[in-house]
């Protein structure tokens, strides 16, 4: 090669470099006008929730695909076959999404992720709207694309029930509280009653996110002028008359809801303190993906930077101009007082903090930091959250398989049963079509064991749980008698002995016979479970 050619090609291997940069700041420059402008904004936000809640159902039904439901999802598809006012344990309305879901959809185990990730997903498209209120459209995609991050929103989050039912719920209450507090009017009022009275309708514990905002709009500086308006006293009655029913439903009921929370009360002080760190531990633990991420996004620099990460460059001295103060203040607060309050009455009240009673607690973070008027968020920092996002989602994707095989093999290994409730609900179903020619009407067991029936058997028996002060209310032991019912006792179950007891009380005359199941995964077997089981035929 000549030296003309050497300079040739030396000039055209500095070239490169260059035009891969002018085309990644056209993708930066084309992704940030279509989050930043209001007419496709909202369009790109829905559509990054869609991909993100069906790729990630994807992923739950190849990493769950050697395991049945949790019972709290198959608690959930019993509670909603019927529409009652409450459901022992918990208010109505995660059963009530339940019920809507499975007529439109499959009674399958896809069709129970799909149901867990759409929730999620409607959670953050509605933190979407939030941030919409506090910051720029930029900052607000990138605290949606943060927050996908966020386990509970992904592979956390595989577990339908009360608590995720809450992500979907509780940012409707922000939502609606900053409205109110903006708009001031009996409209917003009526939004912000009614959003409070679908979260305590969903869990009591909503009382928690209900508080906080209370507490954030007496601190706040404009609060005089919130409280002269008719927003928050509007708020108050619709509030009281959506409860209402549900208040009826309560007293009936003996208050059954309350006698099942106070199963975490009455602990000893330390025990409580215990609980309180494990609860932090937990779920700073989770948000940790999250806050790594939001400081390397915010690093970023462009093509053609010297220096691709420096770390000083997302902390200014100056404060921008993004975020807006009033309703800034009112998220900080929020989520100040979710993060502190209920942990510190835990302790001094000498309750059990329970772990999944954060899951919907934090949603709030990504933006209360990105609402920081020192954050400087560069154009750059939403593809990185997207790039960040698309790289664990397609690598969790890819490994997902290989994960279940390994999981069940280490699993089976130690002993560990994947408890084939599916393939025992098919098992007495056919026992019992095979002996009485009807459809299986009743299942009697604790939840664990019951609501799985419920959900896999053909049949769909209305579960008759044993845990009476605070049982679902969707059947009664006399329905079961007339109708019949198969009682089911787990043997690894450690209330077996409870479980015994009440059979031998109420189904005296039962034919009693031992059934064994096992489930096989590419061509492993896990432990054999083995159950009791007692079936009562119809009365005459």
């Amino acid at each position: 090669m000549d030296r003309t050619d050497s300079r040739l090609g030396h000039a055209a291997a500095r070239a490169r470099p260059w035009g891969a940069g002018r085309l990644f700041r056209r993708l930066i420059a084309w992704v940030a006008a279509g989050i930043a402008d209001a007419r496709t904004a909202r369009a790109v936000v829905a559509g990054f929730v869609f991909v993100h809640a069906v790729a990630w159902t994807v992923i739950l039904c190849l990493l769950k695909t050697a395991q049945d439901l949790h019972f709290d999802t198959t608690e959930a598809y019993a509670w909603g076959r019927d529409f009652l006012l409450g459901y022992g344990k918990h208010p109505p309305l995660s059963g009530w999404i339940a019920g809507v879901w499975f007529r439109l959809a499959p009674v399958t185990d896809a069709s129970a992720y799909a149901l867990a990730m759409a929730t999620t997903g409607f959670g953050l498209f509605v933190c979407w709207l939030i941030a919409c209120r506090v910051v720029d459209r930029r900052r607000a995609f990138l605290s949606v694309a943060l927050l996908a991050l966020y386990p509970i929103f992904n592979f956390k989050g595989f577990k339908y029930n009360a608590d995720l039912a809450q992500v979907a719920v509780l940012p409707l209450i922000v939502l609606a509280y900053l409205n109110a507090f903006e708009k001031r009017t009996a409209r917003a009022g009526l939004w912000l009653g009614l959003a409070a009275a679908a979260g305590m309708l969903t869990k009591y514990w909503a009382v928690t996110m209900i508080g906080a905002v209370a507490l954030a709009a007496l601190l706040h500086p404009q609060r005089a002028a919130f409280l002269r308006s008719p927003a928050p006293w509007v708020a108050m009655a619709a509030f009281a008359a959506a409860m209402a029913p549900h208040l009826v439903w309560l007293w009936q009921m003996d208050f059954a809801p309350f006698v099942y929370a106070g199963t975490y009360a009455h602990i000893s002080r330390a025990r409580s303190v215990v609980a309180a760190a494990d609860f932090f531990g937990h779920n700073f633990a989770l948000l940790a993906p999250v806050l790594i991420a939001l400081v390397l996004v915010l690093s970023l620099r462009g093509p053609g930077s010297r220096r691709r990460l420096w770390w000083p460059g997302w902390f200014v001295l100056s404060a921008s101009a993004g975020p807006r103060l009033a309703p800034a203040i009112n998220v900080w607060s929020i989520q100040t007082i979710l993060v502190a309050v209920p942990v510190c009455g835990a302790i001094v009240f000498a309750i059990l903090m329970k772990t999944d009673w954060g899951i919907p607690m934090f949603f709030l973070t990504p933006l209360a930091l990105l609402a920081w008027p020192r954050v400087r968020v560069r154009l750059i920092a939403p593809v990185g959250a997207l790039a960040t996002w698309l790289v664990i989602t397609v690598g969790v994707l890819a490994l997902a398989p290989s994960l279940a095989r390994d999981s069940f093999a280490r699993q089976a290994a130690q002993g560990t049963t994947y408890t084939a409730d599916s393939r025992l609900a098919e098992q007495l179903t056919e026992l019992w079509r095979l002996r009485f020619g009807t459809p299986w009407a009743v299942a009697v067991s604790f939840v664990e064991a019951a609501t799985p029936m419920t959900f896999y058997s053909p049949d769909h028996p209305k579960p008759l749980e044993l845990d009476v002060a605070w049982g679902a209310g969707l059947t009664t032991l006399d329905e079961a008698r007339r109708s019949g019912f198969i009682g089911i006792c787990e043997t690894a179950d450690p209330r077996l002995a409870d479980c015994m007891a009440w059979m031998q009380e109420n189904a005296a005359g039962a034919e009693r016979i031992e059934v064994t199941q096992r489930r096989f995964f590419h061509g492993m077997a896990g432990p054999q479970g083995l159950w009791h089981v007692f079936i009562v035929p119809p009365s005459r």
